[in-house]
């Protein structure tokens, strides 16, 4: 599975910005958000089944941030709205042949893209 992450960019505090994750290759059951921010470990995001479009979230994000699926282009987007300054960090998507949230378990990534939330 090949992952193309892009959307990342300068956004104010309040502003919003829509990540997409296309992939290419081998199938997979789920596609999760991971971010780190600098200093920090890689968390994760959000996540959302590719089959049943069951969607993950981690506390912070909910209310704010929406995982979606468009199967028929093979992408993911993730939407974040009411960014705040620590949402800034290394978006990355990655891929896994079965549902799970776990950052371990994920064997496909793509490359990060930057999201940056001025005060």
């Amino acid at each position: 599975v090949q992952l193309q992450a892009s959307g990342g960019g300068l956004v104010q505090a309040g502003g919003f910005l829509r990540l997409s994750c296309t992939a290419s290759g081998r199938t997979f059951s789920m596609v999760g958000w991971f971010r780190q921010a600098p200093g920090k470990e890689r968390e994760f995001v959000a996540a959302i089944g590719r089959i049943d479009g069951v969607t993950y979230y981690t506390d912070s994000v909910k209310g704010r941030f929406t995982i979606s699926r468009d199967n028929a282009k093979n992408t993911v987007y993730l939407q974040m709205n009411s960014l705040k300054p620590e949402d800034t960090a290394v978006y990355s998507c990655a891929a896994v042949r079965r549902i799970t949230t776990r950052e371990r378990d994920y064997h496909y990534w793509g490359q990060g893209t930057l999201v940056t939330v001025s005060s």
